[in-house]
């Protein structure tokens, strides 16, 4: 039975979403973040920090170790509150790295330690050109052209990482545009790929005990990438917000 949850990202715009749901389910929390500060935020609401850099590949896995998790979650990112499209160019490199790099660092932590569920973050506009609507079988665009090449080459790092380790049930959430509370979004550019950030918060807590390994589009419509896999296998609501339930 699953009981302790190794949440990378937890004060991250999902994982603020994430961490209450987990510990409302039942399930410890360790919480990874970079800051003091936020640290003392998530012991406030009951989740166990961990001060840590995903490229700290030491000291990570001294943090996994110490958790013992049975799952990991992966929400990392490095995107500033509120980052506009025109300056996301100056954070391609960095989300890549995180994907890539870091990805590695944690597979690598979660094997040591016997983790046999990976929950990933993924993004659902990496998907090579085509007509109609995207589905998971889908390829993704790796020859792409820059910057979009960076961003595409992170996503397959970061999937095959997960996928491809033997033992390891990797679920990779492909979520559209954030938007909501955190995220300083309140509409995304592409309102036809779009989730709520709460509803791509209780996907990953519905991923971790529900749905095979694989990967699951996460978007409020099919009208840009099909989600209905989500719904089927993990009992995904694109409708759930969190203040609904207070």
């Amino acid at each position: 039975m699953i009981r302790k949850i190794f949440l990378a990202g937890a004060s991250g715009a999902v994982g603020k979403r994430l961490a209450p749901l987990l510990l409302e389910a039942g399930y410890a929390v360790t919480g990874t973040t970079r800051s003091a500060e936020k640290a003392a935020s998530l012991r406030q609401i009951g989740v166990e920090p961990a001060i840590v850099d995903v490229f700290d590949a030491e000291k990570l896995a001294a943090a996994v170790v110490e958790s013992q998790p049975d799952v990991v979650i992966h929400q990392l990112t490095d995107l500033p509150y509120g980052v506009s499209p025109a300056a996301m160019k100056d954070f391609i490199g960095r989300n890549a790295r995180i994907r890539s790099e870091g990805t590695a660092n944690l597979v690598r932590a979660a094997k040591a330690v016997g983790v046999r569920r990976m929950i990933v973050q993924s993004i659902a506009w990496a998907y090579a050109p085509k007509a109609g609507v995207f589905v998971e079988t889908d390829p993704l665009d790796l020859h792409a052209e820059e910057p979009r090449a960076t961003t595409v080459g992170g996503v397959a790092a970061m999937e095959q990482a997960v996928l491809r380790e033997p033992g390891m049930d990797g679920i990779v959430l492909r979520y559209g545009f954030l938007y909501g509370p955190g995220t300083g979004v309140d509409m995304p550019a592409n309102p036809d790929l779009r989730v709520h950030v709460d509803a791509a918060a209780v996907a990953a807590l519905k991923a971790v005990e529900r749905g095979a390994g694989g990967i699951y589009n996460v978007t409020e419509t099919d009208v840009v990438a099909n989600s209905g896999k989500a719904r089927d296998a993990l009992g995904w609501d694109a409708a759930f917000r969190i203040n609904d339930r207070q």
